[in-house]
């Protein structure tokens, strides 16, 4: 799975910041569940997304901790 697909990036939701496609769920809510403890399974179904979704945000957590530059493309046309 690539993260990329889950995640995404529009100026017009959450002022910009990275979340679920599709949702107004930002990478960081779901990354402080983890945070806390909370498993994928209970993540998933308290904001209703899926357990892949909360693997991509692990993924793009992962992938800005390597220090990368990672571009997303904006969803607005």
């Amino acid at each position: 799975m690539d993260w990329r697909d889950r995640i995404s990036v529009d100026p017009m939701v959450c002022h910009g910041k990275a979340c679920i496609k599709g949702t107004r769920v930002m990478v960081s809510v779901i990354l402080d569940n983890v945070a806390d403890g909370e498993s994928a399974e209970d993540i998933a179904r308290a904001y209703r997304i899926e357990v892949g979704d909360v693997r991509a945000c692990l993924g793009y957590a992962a992938a800005l901790a390597k220090g990368q530059f990672i571009p997303l493309r904006s969803e607005v046309a």
